[in-house]
């Protein structure tokens, strides 16, 4: 297939910095900063085997898929349309023999997939539960940032049956929920053991938080440094720069605000 066919109309193609480009519809929900997080905090050894829950357009599979080449990588998606942007991504970036897009719901993910068959599992998962937040006209963005068709509870559960024992579960939310997530994963036997707080600014509070369980494992966490990344509005810090793998610029392309 030409690459030029890929392409639809009022989509644009965003150069990921790492080799591997991402095509997005900027009427659709577009990636974020905690994506390009969650992928950089997740790690993967060669040969794994890797599930990113609620895939989106692809953006995780294929950030890991450049960081760690040796990984196989399989991608969820309730929503058809997205999960057609993302095997044409995938396609463009001649990638099909390393990442599946998989159709189907994060509630029946042990059922879709069989139980115990990832190594890691990653998710950037919907933060705002209820009313909280506003609720947008657009589907896609409203089922990317609001509980509307799973819960915590879904992606937790789903990712601790569909790990190995002693497999890994990254994910990226918002420390207002942490209690909640810490419980929950306890309550499913993904024992939280790594954990990264990140700030806008040095002199803010955080808005997202980084975790990683294992299931099965011992109780015990590391709390690593906070993750800051502004040093002024528009000026990324340096860590975050080297995170994105490129110059000093304001944004990255492609992203959203979180």
């Amino acid at each position: 297939m030409a690459e030029k066919s890929l392409i639809m109309e009022n989509e644009r193609l965003d150069d990921l910095q790492n080799g591997y480009m991402l095509i997005q519809n900027p009427k659709q929900f577009c990636f974020g900063i905690d994506a390009v997080l969650l992928a950089w905090f997740a790690r993967v050894k060669p040969g794994e085997k890797v599930l990113d829950m609620g895939t989106g357009t692809g953006i995780v599979p294929i950030l890991l898929k450049a960081r760690y080449p040796g990984g196989r990588f399989t991608g969820l998606e309730i929503q058809e349309e997205s999960a057609a942007l993302a095997r044409r991504s995938v396609a463009y970036n001649s990638l099909e023999e390393d990442i599946l897009i998989q159709t189907g719901d994060i509630k029946r993910a042990s059922e879709i997939f069989s139980p115990s068959s990832f190594d890691a599992v990653t998710s950037n998962p919907p933060y705002m539960i209820g009313s909280h937040g506003l609720v947008g006209e657009n589907t896609a963005k409203t089922i990317a940032r609001h509980e509307t068709l799973c819960t915590l509870n879904d992606v937790i559960s789903q990712a601790a049956s569909v790990l190995v024992p002693k497999g890994r579960f990254y994910m990226v939310h918002r420390p207002f929920r942490l209690a909640e997530i810490m419980s929950t994963m306890v309550r499913y036997k993904l024992e939280p053991k790594r954990m990264r707080l990140v700030y806008p600014y040095v002199d803010k509070e955080p808005n997202l938080v980084l975790i990683e369980g294992m299931r099965g494992g011992n109780s015990r966490i590391t709390v690593e440094k906070p993750l800051i990344v502004y040093e002024k509005p528009g000026v990324y810090t340096d860590e975050i720069l080297e995170i994105y793998g490129r110059e000093r610029q304001e944004r990255a392309a492609g992203e959203e605000e979180t």
